[in-house]
């Protein structure tokens, strides 16, 4: 296979998140598995669960991240957040790139999953692609909300090259 690149908006995401080798990471959306193949690249002892609802993701983000599953640092599977089952207070970090959900509907219940999932002093990180400027006071605004009402405790960061908001939620 082809060496693949990883675009400079998710490398600078992963960067944010100061990935430690121990920690447990939920992504959500994992699409073409680029943020997973980074991810995995930092762990140890640690490990990335990684989700999609789409088929096509899973299977992309497992054929790019092969050996990180063959050695048991990476588990994959198709799912919608709402539904997920992880072992409680284990994960160190969420990650979600372009994930809508968190600003464009009623999240209450997946907020509040991740919530009880998330260790204390671990953090739930949002990223948007930040090309269309008019869209970002809103998702900001509904973003913010969404974890806030769940009880976080929210920043938000900017990127201006490559054009990148994210939201974080420390716990």
């Amino acid at each position: 296979m082809a060496l693949q690149t990883i675009p400079p908006r998710i490398r600078w995401a992963v960067d944010v998140m100061d990935v430690q080798p121990s920690d447990h990471v939920l992504e959500i959306g994992c699409g073409p598995g680029a943020a997973a193949e980074l991810i995995c690249q930092k762990l140890e002892t640690g490990k990335l669960f990684a989700i999609d609802r789409s088929e096509s993701g899973v299977d992309r983000t497992k054929r790019r991240c092969a050996q990180y599953v063959e050695a048991g640092r990476l588990t994959v599977r198709q799912i919608d957040l709402a539904t997920l089952r992880v072992p409680v207070k284990r994960l160190n970090k969420v990650f979600a790139f372009n994930v809508n959900l968190f600003w464009v509907r009623e999240c209450a219940e997946e907020i509040a999953l991740l919530h009880e999932r998330v260790v204390p002093g671990g953090a739930v990180y949002l990223f948007y692609e930040a090309n269309q400027r008019e869209l970002v006071p809103n998702i900001v605004k509904k973003g913010s909300a969404a974890l806030q009402g769940g009880g976080f405790r929210v920043s938000v960061i900017e990127q201006k090259a490559p054009a990148v908001v994210g939201l974080i939620g420390r716990r």
